[in-house]
């Protein structure tokens, strides 16, 4: 992103994940703030505040909730199957995780 946007200031949002409290992670965020990168932590137990957890809700209801099946060729071809309805209907997806109305 640093290179792709070298004359922007970009503001990146985390979740509040163990991976961001990494050691190798802190390091290379407190060495880049303030230069190209501003970090906006979200507060720790806040799924509701990231848009891709409506995203896995959505998954989970339509791939796993109340189905069975009959192996894990079949879950993985559900998934798949979701995973190309979702590319194929980009404003569905931007409705479901509330960034569209």
């Amino acid at each position: 992103m640093k290179e792709k946007y070298a004359n922007r200031f970009i503001v990146l949002v985390l979740d509040n994940a163990r991976i961001h409290h990494a050691k190798m992670v802190r390091a290379f965020l407190d060495s880049e703030k303030g230069t190209t990168f501003h970090f906006i932590f979200l507060p720790p137990y806040s799924p509701q505040l990231n848009p891709i957890e409506r995203l896995w809700k959505w998954l989970k209801d339509e791939v796993i909730a109340n189905v069975l099946h009959r192996d894990q060729k079949d879950i993985a071809q559900s998934i798949t199957r979701f995973e190309q309805h979702v590319l194929q209907h980009p404003d569905e997806v931007l409705r479901r995780i509330g960034c569209a109305a």
